[in-house]
C-alpha cells in the first residue's frame, strides 16, 4: 500500500490562491478515479477537484472556508501497490458556473426547536461546537405539525425538549400541555382580560414562556459566494464615495403603455414588465450624461466611458446577491430586453451563470419593484460610478391642471 498525497492544482488564470467551500468525501471513505473530491472557489467561479486515483481517504488536510494556496496538500489517500509516498495534483475540473454555497450558509430563521449549523462539520470549522440530538428524537429534528410548532413557538417552548407521544414519536398539541404543566408554564398566552398571567409585578420576572429568556445562538459560517459578496460590499463601500439622489416619477401613462402592449402582442411575444421600459431610458439617459456610464480606476486616477451599455442586473438568489450583465442593451427592443432580462435571471438563480454572464458590466439596475418600500440606497458595484434603484408603483392623489387625480408614482 502507498499514500497518494494530493495538492491544490494550477486552476490557470493566474489563480494563486482558492478557498474550500465543501469536501465530498471523509476520512475512510473508499472513492474511484475521477470521482468528486471537493469543490474551491475562485474570485468568480465554482471549480471542482476530482481524484486521479482510486483509494481509502486517509487524512482531509484542509477546513471548508479555509484559504488555500495552489500547491498545498489538501487530502491524503491510501492506494493499493507498494512504493514510497507519491506526490501530485489532479487536474482540476473546468470552472463550473456559480452555484449556491452549502446549505450551512445559508441564513435561515432561529427557531427554538432547531438552533444549530446543521451542515458544517464541527471537526473542520473551528470554533463550532456539535450538538447531539435529544434522546427522544435521535435524528435530532423533531416530528410536529406546523400547529404545534407556531404554539410551541409561541410558549417559547423548545420542541427538542418535548416527549413526543404520537405515531413515530410526533409532538401533539397535548404533549405541549404535559411539557408545560411539568415545567411550570402556563399553556395559554393570557388571560381572558387580557393581563398577561402569572404577572409578578414591576421588575419581577414573568411566569409565562412567552417572556422566557433566551440565550441560544447560532454559528453560520460565511463561506463561499458569500463571503466573496461581503467582500466585494465592503470593497465598493471603502473606496466609493456614495451619495443618494431620489426622483419622484409619474409613470401612469407608462403603465398604460404596458398594459396596451401586453393586450396587443402579449400572446406572441411575451409579456412585458416595467424593467424593460426602464433599461431603455437609462440607455437613453446615458447618451445625454456618459459621465455615468463608466468606470474608475482609482489607483490609476482615469475614467472610462464607455459608448456601449453593458447594464448589470441585480438578481437575488438562493446563494446571495449576484450580477448577471446585459450585453449592449442600446442594441435592444422592449421585447429583446425582456427575453434577455428572464435568460439570464433563471442562470443565476439556477447556478448555470458563466464567468462571462456575470463581469463586465458598465451600469447597474437593482429594482426593488416587486417590494414594499419607498426609497432605498443601493451599494455601487465597483469599478462602475454609479446604479439606478427603482421602487413599487404606488398610487397616490396628485394635482393636475388644479384638480386631484389619483396617479400612480415611483421614486
Amino acid at each position: 500500500m502507498s499514500i497518494q498525497t494530493i495538492k491544490m492544482p494550477d486552476i490557470g488564470e493566474g489563480i494563486a490562491e482558492v478557498e474550500l467551500v465543501a469536501w465530498h468525501v471523509q476520512v475512510g471513505d473508499t472513492v474511484r478515479e475521477d470521482q468528486l473530491l471537493a469543490d474551491v472557489m475562485t474570485d468568480k467561479a465554482t471549480v471542482e477537484i476530482p481524484s486521479h486515483v482510486a483509494g481509502v481517504v486517509r487524512s482531509l488536510d484542509a477546513a471548508v472556508g479555509q484559504v488555500v494556496a495552489v500547491g498545498t496538500e489538501i487530502i491524503h489517500i491510501e492506494v493499493a501497490g507498494s512504493g514510497h509516498p507519491v506526490q501530485a495534483s489532479p487536474p482540476a475540473t473546468k470552472p463550473a458556473p456559480i452555484s449556491p454555497p452549502p446549505s450551512s450558509t445559508r441564513l435561515e430563521p432561529v427557531r427554538p426547536e432547531s438552533v444549530r449549523p446543521e451542515s458544517v462539520r464541527p471537526e473542520l470549522v473551528e470554533g463550532v461546537e456539535r450538538v447531539e440530538g435529544h434522546p427522544d428524537h435521535p435524528n435530532g429534528k423533531p416530528i410536529a405539525a406546523p400547529a404545534v410548532r407556531r404554539r410551541a413557538w409561541e410558549l417559547g417552548i423548545e420542541l427538542s425538549r418535548v416527549k413526543g407521544t404520537g405515531p413515530a414519536g410526533r409532538i401533539t398539541q397535548a404533549d405541549l400541555d404535559a411539557h408545560a404543566q411539568h415545567s411550570g408554564a402556563s399553556s395559554g398566552p393570557s388571560s381572558p382580560g387580557g393581563t398577561v398571567q402569572g404577572s409578578a409585578g414591576p421588575g419581577k420576572a414573568l411566569n409565562d414562556p412567552r417572556y422566557a429568556q433566551r440565550t441560544d445562538e447560532e454559528v453560520i459560517p460565511v463561506i463561499g459566494l458569500r463571503r466573496k459578496i461581503a467582500q466585494k460590499m465592503q470593497e465598493a463601500k471603502r473606496r466609493i464615495p456614495h451619495f443618494t439622489y431620489v426622483e419622484e416619477v409619474d409613470v401612469t401613462e407608462l403603465e398604460d403603455l404596458r398594459a396596451r402592449l401586453n393586450a396587443q402582442y402579449g400572446a406572441s411575444r411575451g409579456k412585458l414588465t416595467l424593467l424593460p421600459f426602464l433599461i431603455r431610458a437609462m440607455v437613453l439617459a446615458v447618451r445625454e450624461h456618459p459621465e455615468v456610464n463608466a468606470r474608475y480606476d482609482d489607483e490609476a486616477a482615469v475614467v472610462t466611458r464607455f459608448a456601449a451599455v453593458h447594464l448589470g442586473l441585480a438578481t437575488q438568489t438562493s446563494g446571495g446577491l449576484m450580477v448577471p450583465v446585459i450585453r449592449h442593451a442600446e442594441t435592444l427592443d422592449l421585447w429583446a430586453c425582456a427575453a434577455e432580462i428572464l435568460r439570464l435571471a433563471e442562470a443565476a438563480r439556477n447556478g448555470k451563470a458563466t464567468r462571462e454572464e456575470l463581469s463586465g458590466s458598465t451600469l447597474t439596475v437593482t429594482s426593488l419593484g416587486p417590494l414594499a418600500g419607498i426609497a432605498h440606497t443601493p451599494v455601487i458595484n465597483h469599478p462602475e460610478v454609479a446604479i439606478v434603484g427603482p421602487n413599487r408603483i404606488v398610487e397616490r392623489p396628485m394635482i393636475r391642471g388644479g384638480r386631484v387625480v389619483a396617479r400612480k408614482m415611483m421614486n
